[in-house]
Protein backbone atom coordinates (compact mmCIF):
# COMPACT_ATOMS: atom_id res chain seq x y z
CA UNK A 1 0.00 0.00 0.00
CA UNK A 2 1.47 3.40 -0.92
CA UNK A 3 2.57 5.77 1.83
CA UNK A 4 -0.07 8.36 2.54
CA UNK A 5 0.98 11.90 1.68
CA UNK A 6 -0.64 15.26 2.16
CA UNK A 7 -3.32 15.92 -0.38
CA UNK A 8 -1.57 18.03 -2.96
CA UNK A 9 -2.44 17.30 -6.55
CA UNK A 10 -0.42 18.85 -9.32
CA UNK A 11 -2.47 20.61 -11.97
CA UNK A 12 -3.87 18.13 -14.46
CA UNK A 13 -4.14 18.87 -18.15
CA UNK A 14 -7.56 20.03 -19.09
CA UNK A 15 -9.50 17.17 -20.66
CA UNK A 16 -10.31 17.62 -24.33
CA UNK A 17 -13.84 18.77 -24.96
CA UNK A 18 -15.75 19.31 -28.18
CA UNK A 19 -15.10 22.77 -29.58
CA UNK A 20 -18.52 23.81 -30.76
CA UNK A 21 -17.56 27.40 -31.44
CA UNK A 22 -14.85 26.55 -33.98
CA UNK A 23 -17.23 24.79 -36.32
CA UNK A 24 -19.38 26.68 -38.78
CA UNK A 25 -22.92 27.02 -37.49
CA UNK A 26 -24.47 25.83 -40.71
CA UNK A 27 -27.78 24.02 -40.93
CA UNK A 28 -26.14 20.57 -40.93
CA UNK A 29 -24.21 21.32 -37.73
CA UNK A 30 -27.22 22.83 -35.95
CA UNK A 31 -29.26 19.76 -36.88
CA UNK A 32 -26.59 17.34 -35.66
CA UNK A 33 -25.73 19.18 -32.43
CA UNK A 34 -29.17 20.48 -31.43
CA UNK A 35 -32.03 19.59 -33.75
CA UNK A 36 -31.74 15.80 -33.85
CA UNK A 37 -31.04 15.31 -30.09
CA UNK A 38 -33.98 17.61 -29.27
CA UNK A 39 -36.24 15.74 -31.68
CA UNK A 40 -35.27 12.40 -30.11
CA UNK A 41 -35.96 13.80 -26.63
CA UNK A 42 -39.38 15.10 -27.68
CA UNK A 43 -40.18 11.75 -29.32
CA UNK A 44 -39.23 9.87 -26.18
CA UNK A 45 -41.27 12.23 -24.01
CA UNK A 46 -44.28 12.02 -26.32
CA UNK A 47 -44.17 8.22 -26.35
CA UNK A 48 -43.88 8.05 -22.57
CA UNK A 49 -46.69 10.55 -22.13
CA UNK A 50 -49.02 8.65 -24.47
CA UNK A 51 -48.24 5.31 -22.81
CA UNK A 52 -48.94 6.79 -19.38
CA UNK A 53 -52.26 8.24 -20.56
CA UNK A 54 -53.23 4.97 -22.23
CA UNK A 55 -52.38 2.93 -19.13
CA UNK A 56 -54.54 5.19 -17.02
CA UNK A 57 -57.40 5.20 -19.56
CA UNK A 58 -57.34 1.39 -19.71
CA UNK A 59 -57.26 1.17 -15.90
CA UNK A 60 -54.04 -0.83 -16.11
CA UNK A 61 -52.81 1.23 -13.17
CA UNK A 62 -54.94 -1.19 -11.13
CA UNK A 63 -52.78 -4.14 -12.22
CA UNK A 64 -49.49 -2.27 -11.86
CA UNK A 65 -50.47 -1.01 -8.42
CA UNK A 66 -51.36 -4.53 -7.29
CA UNK A 67 -47.83 -5.68 -8.22
CA UNK A 68 -46.40 -3.17 -5.79
CA UNK A 69 -49.27 -3.30 -3.26
CA UNK A 70 -47.37 -5.14 -0.49
CA UNK A 71 -44.62 -2.53 -0.65
CA UNK A 72 -46.68 0.64 -0.94
CA UNK A 73 -48.93 -0.42 1.96
CA UNK A 74 -45.89 -0.26 4.25
CA UNK A 75 -45.31 3.39 3.37
CA UNK A 76 -48.99 4.43 3.22
CA UNK A 77 -48.49 5.29 -0.45
CA UNK A 78 -51.33 5.59 -2.93
CA UNK A 79 -52.04 3.16 -5.74
CA UNK A 80 -50.81 5.49 -8.49
CA UNK A 81 -47.43 5.64 -6.73
CA UNK A 82 -47.28 1.84 -6.78
CA UNK A 83 -48.22 1.84 -10.45
CA UNK A 84 -45.49 4.38 -11.22
CA UNK A 85 -42.98 2.32 -9.21
CA UNK A 86 -43.79 -0.79 -11.27
CA UNK A 87 -43.66 1.17 -14.54
CA UNK A 88 -40.27 2.73 -13.62
CA UNK A 89 -38.58 -0.66 -14.05
CA UNK A 90 -39.34 -0.34 -17.78
CA UNK A 91 -39.61 3.38 -18.53
CA UNK A 92 -38.68 6.30 -16.32
CA UNK A 93 -40.42 8.76 -18.66
CA UNK A 94 -43.70 6.82 -18.55
CA UNK A 95 -43.46 6.48 -14.75
CA UNK A 96 -42.96 10.23 -14.30
CA UNK A 97 -45.71 11.00 -16.80
CA UNK A 98 -48.06 8.83 -14.74
CA UNK A 99 -47.17 10.84 -11.64
CA UNK A 100 -47.58 14.13 -13.51
CA UNK A 101 -51.06 13.13 -14.67
CA UNK A 102 -52.12 12.16 -11.14
CA UNK A 103 -50.61 15.35 -9.70
CA UNK A 104 -52.35 17.50 -12.30
CA UNK A 105 -55.68 15.84 -11.45
CA UNK A 106 -55.20 16.51 -7.73
CA UNK A 107 -54.75 12.83 -6.82
CA UNK A 108 -51.32 13.52 -5.32
CA UNK A 109 -50.25 16.30 -2.97
CA UNK A 110 -46.92 18.11 -3.30
CA UNK A 111 -45.42 15.92 -0.58
CA UNK A 112 -46.72 12.71 -2.14
CA UNK A 113 -45.33 13.71 -5.55
CA UNK A 114 -41.87 14.28 -4.09
CA UNK A 115 -41.99 11.00 -2.16
CA UNK A 116 -43.20 9.11 -5.23
CA UNK A 117 -40.38 10.48 -7.38
CA UNK A 118 -37.82 9.62 -4.70
CA UNK A 119 -39.34 6.16 -4.24
CA UNK A 120 -38.74 5.45 -7.94
CA UNK A 121 -34.98 5.80 -7.53
CA UNK A 122 -34.58 2.04 -7.08
CA UNK A 123 -36.29 0.92 -10.33
CA UNK A 124 -34.62 3.82 -12.15
CA UNK A 125 -31.27 2.54 -10.90
CA UNK A 126 -32.07 -0.96 -12.16
CA UNK A 127 -32.70 0.46 -15.64
CA UNK A 128 -29.06 1.57 -15.81
CA UNK A 129 -27.50 -1.21 -13.73
CA UNK A 130 -26.41 -3.56 -16.58
CA UNK A 131 -24.83 -0.74 -18.57
CA UNK A 132 -23.10 0.64 -15.48
CA UNK A 133 -21.65 -2.73 -14.49
CA UNK A 134 -20.40 -3.74 -17.93
CA UNK A 135 -18.75 -0.34 -18.46
CA UNK A 136 -17.04 -0.48 -15.08
CA UNK A 137 -15.63 -4.03 -15.31
CA UNK A 138 -13.20 -3.43 -18.23
CA UNK A 139 -11.62 -0.47 -16.43
CA UNK A 140 -11.18 -1.70 -12.86
CA UNK A 141 -11.83 -5.44 -13.05
CA UNK A 142 -14.70 -7.58 -11.73
CA UNK A 143 -13.72 -7.43 -8.06
CA UNK A 144 -13.59 -3.65 -7.68
CA UNK A 145 -16.51 -3.21 -10.10
CA UNK A 146 -18.72 -5.59 -8.10
CA UNK A 147 -17.88 -3.73 -4.89
CA UNK A 148 -18.47 -0.27 -6.37
CA UNK A 149 -21.70 -1.18 -8.18
CA UNK A 150 -22.89 -3.16 -5.15
CA UNK A 151 -22.41 -0.16 -2.88
CA UNK A 152 -24.30 2.17 -5.23
CA UNK A 153 -27.08 -0.45 -5.40
CA UNK A 154 -27.19 -0.59 -1.60
CA UNK A 155 -27.56 3.20 -1.57
CA UNK A 156 -30.49 2.99 -4.02
CA UNK A 157 -32.22 0.32 -1.89
CA UNK A 158 -31.65 2.45 1.22
CA UNK A 159 -33.26 5.46 -0.47
CA UNK A 160 -36.45 3.62 -1.32
CA UNK A 161 -36.54 2.02 2.15
CA UNK A 162 -36.14 5.45 3.76
CA UNK A 163 -39.11 6.74 1.74
CA UNK A 164 -41.26 3.85 3.00
CA UNK A 165 -40.31 4.60 6.61
CA UNK A 166 -40.88 8.33 6.18
CA UNK A 167 -44.21 7.77 4.42
CA UNK A 168 -45.41 5.48 7.20
CA UNK A 169 -44.57 8.17 9.75
CA UNK A 170 -46.09 11.21 8.02
CA UNK A 171 -48.82 9.95 5.66
CA UNK A 172 -52.26 8.80 6.81
CA UNK A 173 -52.83 5.03 6.56
CA UNK A 174 -54.78 3.68 3.60
CA UNK A 175 -58.27 2.30 4.28
CA UNK A 176 -58.29 -1.47 4.79
CA UNK A 177 -58.42 -3.32 1.51
CA UNK A 178 -58.14 -0.10 -0.46
CA UNK A 179 -55.04 -0.03 -2.61
CA UNK A 180 -56.80 0.42 -5.92
CA UNK A 181 -60.26 1.31 -4.68
CA UNK A 182 -60.63 4.68 -6.38
CA UNK A 183 -60.35 3.14 -9.83
CA UNK A 184 -63.63 2.52 -11.54
CA UNK A 185 -64.99 -0.74 -12.91
CA UNK A 186 -66.35 0.72 -16.15
CA UNK A 187 -66.82 -1.74 -18.99
CA UNK A 188 -63.65 -2.15 -21.02
CA UNK A 189 -63.60 -0.40 -24.39
CA UNK A 190 -60.49 0.10 -26.52
CA UNK A 191 -62.25 2.85 -28.48
CA UNK A 192 -63.17 4.84 -25.38
CA UNK A 193 -59.76 4.28 -23.82
CA UNK A 194 -57.87 5.39 -26.93
CA UNK A 195 -60.11 8.43 -27.35
CA UNK A 196 -59.64 9.42 -23.71
CA UNK A 197 -55.88 8.90 -23.86
CA UNK A 198 -55.55 10.85 -27.12
CA UNK A 199 -57.47 13.85 -25.77
CA UNK A 200 -55.30 14.02 -22.66
CA UNK A 201 -52.16 13.44 -24.73
CA UNK A 202 -52.86 16.36 -27.07
CA UNK A 203 -53.57 18.66 -24.15
CA UNK A 204 -50.34 17.75 -22.34
CA UNK A 205 -48.18 17.55 -25.47
CA UNK A 206 -48.56 21.25 -26.23
CA UNK A 207 -47.43 22.36 -22.77
CA UNK A 208 -44.64 19.76 -22.82
CA UNK A 209 -43.20 21.16 -26.06
CA UNK A 210 -43.57 24.79 -24.90
CA UNK A 211 -41.48 24.07 -21.80
CA UNK A 212 -39.01 21.49 -23.12
CA UNK A 213 -37.79 23.21 -26.30
CA UNK A 214 -36.64 26.55 -24.81
CA UNK A 215 -35.14 24.87 -21.73
CA UNK A 216 -33.23 22.34 -23.85
CA UNK A 217 -31.93 25.04 -26.20
CA UNK A 218 -30.84 27.17 -23.23
CA UNK A 219 -28.98 24.30 -21.59
CA UNK A 220 -27.38 23.35 -24.91
CA UNK A 221 -25.91 26.82 -25.38
CA UNK A 222 -24.85 27.05 -21.75
CA UNK A 223 -22.78 23.92 -22.46
CA UNK A 224 -21.47 25.41 -25.73
CA UNK A 225 -20.47 28.64 -23.99
CA UNK A 226 -18.60 26.69 -21.30
CA UNK A 227 -20.79 27.43 -18.27
CA UNK A 228 -20.90 23.84 -17.06
CA UNK A 229 -17.23 23.28 -17.89
CA UNK A 230 -16.27 26.29 -15.76
CA UNK A 231 -18.35 24.98 -12.85
CA UNK A 232 -16.78 21.53 -13.13
CA UNK A 233 -13.25 22.97 -13.16
CA UNK A 234 -14.06 25.17 -10.17
CA UNK A 235 -15.15 22.11 -8.20
CA UNK A 236 -12.09 20.16 -9.31
CA UNK A 237 -9.78 22.96 -8.14
CA UNK A 238 -11.25 23.18 -4.64
CA UNK A 239 -10.79 19.74 -3.15
CA UNK A 240 -8.83 20.60 -0.02
CA UNK A 241 -11.41 18.81 2.14
CA UNK A 242 -10.18 15.52 0.64
CA UNK A 243 -6.87 15.68 2.51
CA UNK A 244 -7.66 12.25 4.02
CA UNK A 245 -7.14 10.69 0.56
CA UNK A 246 -3.86 10.03 -1.21
CA UNK A 247 -2.95 12.32 -4.15
CA UNK A 248 -3.46 9.41 -6.57
CA UNK A 249 -7.00 8.86 -5.28
CA UNK A 250 -7.80 12.57 -5.46
CA UNK A 251 -6.65 12.55 -9.08
CA UNK A 252 -9.40 10.02 -9.85
CA UNK A 253 -11.94 12.35 -8.25
CA UNK A 254 -10.61 15.29 -10.29
CA UNK A 255 -10.92 13.35 -13.54
CA UNK A 256 -14.48 12.31 -12.68
CA UNK A 257 -15.49 15.92 -12.04
CA UNK A 258 -13.51 17.70 -14.74
CA UNK A 259 -14.14 15.17 -17.49
CA UNK A 260 -16.61 12.27 -17.53
CA UNK A 261 -17.18 9.14 -15.44
CA UNK A 262 -15.23 7.06 -17.97
CA UNK A 263 -12.19 9.34 -17.46
CA UNK A 264 -12.28 8.64 -13.73
CA UNK A 265 -12.63 4.92 -14.39
CA UNK A 266 -9.70 5.01 -16.82
CA UNK A 267 -7.52 6.77 -14.25
CA UNK A 268 -8.62 4.30 -11.58
CA UNK A 269 -7.80 1.35 -13.84
CA UNK A 270 -4.35 2.72 -14.63
CA UNK A 271 -3.47 3.29 -10.98
CA UNK A 272 -4.90 -0.06 -9.95
CA UNK A 273 -2.91 -1.83 -12.64
CA UNK A 274 0.31 -0.01 -11.67
CA UNK A 275 -0.16 -0.89 -8.01
CA UNK A 276 -0.42 2.77 -6.92
CA UNK A 277 -3.80 2.12 -5.31
CA UNK A 278 -5.52 -0.98 -3.97
CA UNK A 279 -9.13 -2.02 -4.65
CA UNK A 280 -10.50 -0.35 -1.53
CA UNK A 281 -8.85 3.01 -2.30
CA UNK A 282 -10.14 2.90 -5.87
CA UNK A 283 -13.72 2.19 -4.73
CA UNK A 284 -13.59 5.02 -2.17
CA UNK A 285 -12.25 7.45 -4.79
CA UNK A 286 -14.97 6.48 -7.28
CA UNK A 287 -17.68 6.93 -4.64
CA UNK A 288 -16.38 10.40 -3.74
CA UNK A 289 -16.20 11.34 -7.41
CA UNK A 290 -19.72 10.04 -7.92
CA UNK A 291 -21.06 12.14 -5.05
CA UNK A 292 -19.38 15.34 -6.25
CA UNK A 293 -19.85 15.04 -10.02
CA UNK A 294 -23.36 13.63 -10.45
CA UNK A 295 -25.68 16.39 -9.07
CA UNK A 296 -24.74 19.05 -11.62
CA UNK A 297 -24.71 16.59 -14.53
CA UNK A 298 -28.04 15.19 -13.42
CA UNK A 299 -29.55 18.67 -13.34
CA UNK A 300 -28.09 19.48 -16.77
CA UNK A 301 -29.47 16.31 -18.38
CA UNK A 302 -32.70 15.81 -16.41
CA UNK A 303 -34.12 19.32 -16.15
CA UNK A 304 -35.06 19.74 -19.83
CA UNK A 305 -37.13 16.54 -19.90
CA UNK A 306 -38.45 16.96 -16.34
CA UNK A 307 -39.64 20.45 -17.28
CA UNK A 308 -41.55 18.89 -20.16
CA UNK A 309 -43.35 16.44 -17.88
CA UNK A 310 -43.84 18.67 -14.84
CA UNK A 311 -43.86 22.46 -14.56
CA UNK A 312 -40.30 23.94 -14.38
CA UNK A 313 -40.68 24.91 -10.71
CA UNK A 314 -41.89 21.44 -9.79
CA UNK A 315 -39.18 19.85 -11.95
CA UNK A 316 -36.43 21.82 -10.19
CA UNK A 317 -37.81 20.87 -6.77
CA UNK A 318 -37.96 17.18 -7.66
CA UNK A 319 -34.40 17.14 -8.99
CA UNK A 320 -33.05 18.97 -5.91
CA UNK A 321 -34.77 16.53 -3.54
CA UNK A 322 -33.66 13.56 -5.63
CA UNK A 323 -30.01 14.58 -5.75
CA UNK A 324 -29.92 15.57 -2.08
CA UNK A 325 -31.23 12.17 -0.99
CA UNK A 326 -28.96 10.41 -3.47
CA UNK A 327 -25.88 12.24 -2.14
CA UNK A 328 -26.87 11.54 1.48
CA UNK A 329 -27.32 7.82 0.80
CA UNK A 330 -23.97 7.58 -1.00
CA UNK A 331 -22.23 9.45 1.83
CA UNK A 332 -23.72 6.98 4.32
CA UNK A 333 -22.53 4.04 2.21
CA UNK A 334 -19.09 5.65 1.82
CA UNK A 335 -18.72 6.12 5.57
CA UNK A 336 -19.85 2.58 6.25
CA UNK A 337 -17.45 1.10 3.69
CA UNK A 338 -14.55 3.24 4.97
CA UNK A 339 -15.27 2.18 8.56
CA UNK A 340 -15.26 -1.50 7.61
CA UNK A 341 -11.77 -1.16 6.18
Amino acid sequence: MPTKKPCCVSPLPKPPRPDYTSRPMDIAHIWQALGWPLLRLLGSLALGLFVANLIEALNWTRFLARLAAPIIRVGHLKDVIGASFSMAFFSGVAANSLLAEAYGQGKLTDRELVLANLFNSLPTYFLHLPQMFFITVPFIGPRAAATYVGLTLAAAVARSAAILVYGRLVLPPLPDGCVVCHLTDDAFSWKKALSKAWKRFKRRLRSMVLFTVPVYVLFHYLAVWGAFTAMERFLAAHLGFLSWMTPQAVSIVVFQIAAETSAGLAAAGAMLGAGDLDHRQVVLALLVGNILSTPMRAFRHQFPYYAGIFKPKVAARLIVHNQALRAASLVAVLIGYAALG
